[in-house]
């Protein structure tokens, strides 16, 4: 071992250690600016939301995303246009709508489509006659007037173009409706515990592995294509495969069978009437022996 190559070799490790460590740190304060950004975009849109709270407008800010604990949505709203999720971005760089799609810096912006996941959790939690009127929007903070709908459905509003849009919206709720929506919302998103969704797979584990519609549906699938078109829908037709019906007795065939019935109970009371006749001992005889002569 040469002079100094222990030495050498902790000053290896070492250097890498503090390579990793700042690029941790660098990672660190990406996320830190991030979260930043992120907390002062919230904080400027709910200052513009606060000017349609006289119009009958609700609005719920940083609350639980239903179904997923670990998760919250920046704002809820309620009022005569409806129910609004809204998710607040403030992106730096090149932000724009680009055949449908939002693009920053030249790239496809990534978990634009969540918004639509958080409306349709809060849909979850409301009546059927409600659940319709739940929509999913972004507000980008750092594009004050870039306003439109992405192919997906998720409409786009600028933090100038905002409240104007909220205004637009055609009024589908009245102002009992909305005090009732909106207090319900309250209580189930503003709660200390995250309200809980019921999906396809949680229906699954408590149903022991596999429910039983989902288990139909797999096996008659499954069926269908080892069976080929013949078991399956022809096309076109509308129709489905025929299926076999059991064949269900008529009146005729009732009559027939109680007139049986009855035939077979008489016969055979007439076989044991005829086997009791027989079994019947017969008078013993008076044994000649035993009779007395006249006059003895």
């Amino acid at each position: 071992m040469t002079a100094g190559g222990g030495a050498t070799d902790q000053a290896r490790m070492a250097k890498e250690r503090v390579e990793k460590l700042r690029r941790e740190l660098a990672r660190a304060e990406q996320q830190l600016h991030a979260w930043e950004a992120g907390a002062l975009g919230e904080r400027l849109v709910a200052e513009r939301l606060a000017a349609v709270e006289g119009e009958h407008w609700r609005i719920l800010h940083d609350v639980h995303w239903p179904g997923r604990p670990k998760a919250n949505l920046d704002h809820v709203l309620v009022g005569p246009g409806g129910v609004v999720v809204l998710d607040t971005k403030n992106w730096t760089g090149t932000v724009e709508l680009r055949g449908g799609e939002l693009c920053q810096n030249g790239y496809r912006a990534a978990g634009i489509d969540w918004v639509l996941d958080q409306a349709s959790a809060v849909s979850a939690l409301l009546e059927p006659q409600h659940r319709h009127l739940t929509a999913g929007w972004i507000c980008l903070v750092g594009q004050p007037d870039l306003a439109g709908r992405s192919n997906s459905g998720v409409r786009i509003e600028g933090a100038d173009t905002l409240i104007p849009a909220l205004r637009s919206l055609p009024t589908v709720l009245d102002v009992v409706a909305i005090d009732v929506v909106a207090r319900h919302l309250e209580e189930l998103l503003a709660g200390d515990q995250s309200p809980g969704l019921w999906t396809t797979r949680q229906l699954e584990e408590a149903d022991g592995g596999v429910s039983r519609t989902l288990q139909r549906r797999r096996v008659g699938a499954r069926a269908g294509v080892a069976g080929g078109p013949a078991q399956t829908r022809s096309a076109g037709s509308g129709r489905s495969p025929k299926r076999r019906e059991r064949k269900r007795p008529g009146v005729a065939g009732a009559v027939i069978k109680l007139s049986l019935l009855v035939i077979g109970i008489m016969t055979l009371l007439n076989i044991m009437d005829g086997v009791t006749e027989r079994s019947d001992p017969a008078p013993a005889p008076i044994p000649t022996s035993a009779v007395l002569p006249d006059g003895s």
